[in-house]
This record gives structure tokens, sequence and C-alpha cells, in this order.
């Protein structure tokens, strides 16, 4: 067997790594003071997306810059050179991810937010660009000024083909008016079209269809499946539901899956579709047929929790994964089965492996290795030479300071159930009657996973104990945990959350006194709810773009094509009052402080006034910071160190904690 040798003669950005083990090699670091501590954890990803170029000579990355701004970078792997091509500031646009269409050619793209009828509405935008920043153009079909409505989403690849120029791209069709006898452009929807990304010239492949959002190609240039949004009897508001259907041939006519699966990638040599099912209350994988019979196969369940998906690489299905304490990828593929084993022998420090993609030849990979402490470092594999080359850091600003391990747990909740949960412990702490911090997870519709995680890293760099119960209300762990939604059944999810606090207490591990409770959207929501079931238990609240009003919750969603999913997840009626934290500020004894941006689009600002005013009227004492302009995630390097140093300076002082 050859081994893989590891070679560091790339060092084409920041944050150089000197070789695969350097940050084992790091001496123990003294504990941070709070602005070092806020300005390492605050800063944004240098690293969020990148991709390797057909040729495998040149990587492209979408980095952060100051404030708000992301950058496109593109890097030669064999000179080190490395050239910022492109950025946006977020104002209107937000670049997220960039592609390679052929070797000189990208296609990225943004997100935004802006006024549509009316509303605060988010939407989409794909580009191409060369490799050298020249040559920008829209990848979306040309709209005309007599369009009938402003397109939202307007384009994404669904298959690169063999990365020539052309891809096959979901674009959206907006009709025209029909003035006279003058007849308008009549297509409506999302089709499919064979575009020349360098031109933005380019054929229909697949017709527009009304509510078709999904589609997925065989990686051999075929568009296989088709999901479209069931809508209401009015044939506007979505109901939730999708039908999915399949072409058993390229040409052939779209046949109905049963509603059952959820189809999820092809694979043209069997001629099968992978897709997920539930199977004893878990999503399993199964392959489908696509001659026609229907016919299912199993290929992977977990009695425990959910298949997430399949994982793919270069248009190919070569896995699946899903997550117990830790993610675990099964590959179907022998050699990158073989491949990843080795790999990991080789980076033990970060057994989070991942294939983000491969040349044209196979021959060159880009990988992610990740763990608890490092979030995620970057290398290109070559097969023939069997070398391994260390390009860059994810975080480079950490460096070599030691950084808190993560544990999975179980407690037991106030009925008897055993929720699984993250403990995360100060670096050199004993673990025993310090400060602790409850942080449960956004969404509801989430979970945490094993892996870094910056709020958790800053609070325990800065001395608490921080646990992530995966409260019921989670996905992941099948329908019976889920439990209809962590809403509807707030009184479970919540309870489980307090039942978090109460077992670091019982452990030894929390201070009654020190003990508070941090969170960000559904998280922000559950920390101030959790007041409402038990008001003594923690001493202190830190809720990031919390949703604090079921009922202003709901009228949030009024006026787009999802309000009645909306709705019908917040639930109706006298519940919402109980639901809903902001009608119990009376209730609360301990202090809070709350952080949103006003262009929030998930959860709207007016909820955390809403809140901090009910807080002022009943006597409590709470603050409101603002943040102009930002939105959901608060994706800004100086506005993410002034929350944690904020953050951190409230909790020291509601929690009688000496100042550092």
């Amino acid at each position: 067997m050859k081994k893989i040798r590891t070679r560091a003669r790339i060092g084409i950005a920041v944050g150089l790594m000197a070789g695969v083990a350097a940050s084992a090699l790091a001496a123990e670091p003294a504990p941070m003071a709070l602005d070092k501590a806020a300005a390492m954890f605050g800063a944004r990803v240098a690293v969020a997306q990148m991709s390797l170029s057909p040729d495998g000579k040149r990587i492209a990355y979408v980095g952060a810059g100051d404030g708000q701004t992301s950058v496109l970078f593109v890097g030669d792997l064999a000179t080190g050179d490395l050239k910022p091509i492109f950025y946006t500031q977020n104002n209107p646009v937000d670049l997220e991810s960039c592609g390679w269409a052929a070797a000189d050619r990208l296609v990225c793209q943004s997100r935004g937010i802006d006024m549509l009828y009316g509303k605060k509405t988010g939407y989409t935008r794909l580009l191409a660009i060369d490799a050298d920043g020249k040559n920008m153009k829209t990848l979306a079909v040309p709209t005309p000024t007599d369009a009938q409505r402003v397109s939202q989403f307007d384009g994404y690849v669904i298959d690169y083909l063999d990365r020539n120029g052309q891809a096959l791209i979901a674009r959206d069709h907006v009709p025209t008016e029909t003035i006279g006898t003058m007849v308008g452009k009549t297509d409506d929807g999302i089709g499919v079209d064979l575009v020349d990304v360098r031109t933005n010239s380019g054929r229909m492949v697949v017709r527009p269809r009304n509510n078709a959002k999904i589609y997925l190609t065989d990686g051999k240039g075929n568009v296989r499946v088709m999901g479209i949004d069931r809508v209401d009897a009015g044939g506007v508001l979505l109901t939730g539901e999708k039908t999915y259907l399949y072409r058993s041939r390229n040409d052939g006519s779209w046949i109905p899956f049963p509603l059952s699966v959820t189809p999820v990638a092809i694979d043209p040599d069997l001629n099968v579709a992978y897709a997920l099912k539930s199977k004893d209350g878990r999503d399993a994988l199964y392959r489908i047929s696509l001659d026609g019979s229907l016919k299912e196969e199993l290929v992977l369940e977990n009695p425990r929790v959910d298949v997430d998906g399949v994982i793919t690489l270069g248009g190919k299905v070569i896995g699946a994964e899903y997550t117990t304490d830790r993610l675990v990828s099964v590959y179907f593929d022998p050699d990158y089965r073989k491949l990843s084993e080795q790999l990991g022998r080789v980076l033990p420090n970060t057994p989070l492996i991942s294939f983000q993609d491969v040349s044209k030849d196979g021959d060159s990979l880009l990988i992610r290795a990740s763990s608890d402490t490092d979030e995620g470092r970057l290398f290109v594999f070559q097969r023939a030479s069997r070398a391994l080359h260390p390009i860059m850091s994810v975080r480079p600003q950490i460096g070599g300071q030691k950084l808190a391990t993560v544990q999975s747990i179980t407690y037991r909740s106030f009925d008897g159930a055993e929720v699984p949960a993250y403990l995360t412990l100060p670096p050199g702490s004993s673990g025993k009657n310090i400060p602790a911090i409850v942080m449960p997870h956004g969404g509801p519709e989430a979970r945490d996973v094993w892996g870094f995680d910056f709020l958790v890293q800053f609070f325990a760099n800065r001395g608490y104990a921080v646990i992530q119960p995966e409260f019921r209300g989670s996905t992941g762990f099948g329908e019976s945990w889920f439990a209809g939604n962590a809403f509807q059944s707030w009184r479970t999810a919540i309870g489980d959350v307090n039942a978090a606090g109460r077992w670091l207490v019982a452990q030894g591990i929390a201070d009654q006194a020190r003990l508070a409770i941090v969170g960000w959207s559904y998280g922000g929501y559950a920390a101030l709810q959790s007041n409402v079931l038990d008001p003594d238990l923690f001493k202190a609240v830190v809720a990031v773009a919390p949703v604090t009003d079921l009922a202003m919750f709901r009228r949030e969603s009024e006026g787009f094509t999802n309000e009645n999913i909306e709705k019908a997840r917040v639930g109706a009626g006298p519940a919402l009052d109980e639901a809903s934290p902001d009608r119990h500020a009376a209730i609360f004894k301990a202090p809070v402080l709350l952080f949103h941006g006003e262009r929030d689009i998930n959860v709207g600002f007016a909820e955390s006034q809403a809140m901090n005013d009910a807080l002022h009227r009943a006597g409590k004492q709470s603050e409101l910071v603002r943040y102009p302009g930002l939105d959901h995630q608060l994706q800004d390097n100086k506005i993410r160190v002034d929350l944690l140093t904020r953050a951190d300076t409230f909790l020291r002082q509601a929690l009688h904690l000496p100042a550092q």
C-alpha cells in the first residue's frame, strides 16, 4: 500500500500551514483577555466556500473582507499567487459561493434583501466571471420591460457538464404583458436551460412549469427529476408538500414518484434515484429504479437517527451520511472509502474529513478536515503522487491557541426522556462549580453537530461551561423526537432546555448562582421562554434575533407564498399567548440583553423591540442593542466583536463575576 505523503510547498493565503500537525506543537496558551477573545472569535471565517478548477491548477474561494464585505479570491497552486478578483459589500447583494464552469470561468451565487411588492424580501442572483475578474455577466434570463413580475430567485446551476463553459441552469422565466393583438411571452416559472456562461446565450432544455423548484440531473447532462411545490385551491399559496416526477429516458414523459419519497440524486449507471423515505419513524436512504417499475432497495439506515443525504463529488454519488453524536460518512465507492480511512490516520487531530471538489481527470482532490477545536483546514491531494498539500486554515486568526474540546453527553429531562447534548468545558478547567451557559440551537427545525462553534468556543475561553441540548423538536432524530415542532410543543422543548441547566447544577459543574442562558433565533426564543417556565433557574438571559411574539411572527409571513406553511407551523388561537415570552414579562426575574439586526427577514426586528418594551413596562432590567443594516446572521466583523464583548460584560455583571 502506498502511503500518503504530506508536503507544505503551498502557502497562498494568510494562515499558511507550516505542516499538517503544526497545531499539535503549539504551547498551551494563557487565558485570553476579553478584547483578544472577542476579536478572535468574532471575526468571520477567512474561507466560507472553496472550489477546485477543472484542470486542478487553481482554487477559488469566497472569504471575509472588512465589515460585511465578501471577497472572491483565485489562487494558483503552482506559484502560490493569490488575487482578489471580485467583492460585494452586502449592499445590495452578498456573495455566497462560486464554482468553476471552465478552467478560466467561474459561476457565482449571491443573495440580497430588498423591498419587493412592498415587503422586505430575500432574493438570489447568478453571475459568471473570468478567473482574472473580467467579463462579468448575469446568467439570468433577460427580463423585458413589460415583465409581469420580478424574478426573486433567478437561477442555480444543476450540472456543470464537462466544465467546458456550458452548464445546465434552472432559470426563472418571467412572462410578459399581452397588449392588444401582440402576444407576450407566456413561459412562467423555473425551467432548465443549457447556457453558455461566457455569453449567457442558451436554449431551453426543460420548459418552465408553475411552482417547479427542484431539478436533478444524472451527472451526464440529462434532467431526470423535477420537484414541484404543491399549492392550495387558489393556486398561489404553498401547502408545504412536494410532488416529484421522473423520466425513464431523458426525452421521455414525466412520471410521478410515490408521495412518500424525496429524491436527492441520480445514478445513471444503475438507472436509479437515491431517495429519502421514512422507515420505522426515521429517514432511510433507498435506491429507486427509474425504469418505470419504481422498485425500491434499502441502501442505508440507522436505528437512532435520520440519514441526512448523499455525498456527491464531480456529479457522482460516492456515499451517504448521517449524524449520531458525530457526522458519519459511509462511502459506496471503495476508492473513496479507502482514501478516507488513510486520511483519517494522517490527520488524526481533524477527524471530520470531507471531499469538497475534484479535478476533471480525477487526479486532484480538494479536501477539508475539521474538528471541535478547528473549524477547518483545506488540502489538495494528488492521487498519482500520493501527495497531500496543505493550503490554508478556515480561521487563521486562531493560530496555535488552545481551544476547548466538545464531548457528547446525555441527561434526563423532566419526564425521564434521555436528551443528547454537547458539553464544552473551559480549557484547563476542573469542570466543577464554574459559571455555565445553556445554549439552545436555532431553527427550531435543526440540530447541533459536533464541531467548531464560534459562540461556544468564545464563552468556553472566557471561563464558562457550555451545554447545547438537542431538545425535542430538533431534527435528525426521527419523527417522534421532532414532536410536531418546537413551537407547538414548546413546553416539551423548553422543558428539555431547562433540564439541561438543572443537570449542570446537579453534576456539580455549574454554580446555581452563576447559570445563564444564551440563544440565537429560536435559541433566543428558548432563552426567553425558559424564564416563563422557571423564572428562578437562570440568572441572566442573552437573546440574539429572537422570536418573542408568535402572533407577530405569524403576521410576518403574510403576503408571501409560504404564508399558510408558516401559520400552520406556529399554530393559532389562545395558545399563542402562552407561547409568547413578551406576554409574560412580569414573570421575569433575570436581566435580559437583546441583540437584533434591523434588516432581519427571518425574525422581524419589531419582535425584540416588543420584548424590550414589555420588560420595561413590567419594571424589569432589559437592554436592546440594534444593528442598522444587518440581517439575521449579523455577518459583520465589527458587529460580531461588539456582540461578544457586550454579551460577556453583561453576563459577568449579572452573574457577579470578576471583570477580565
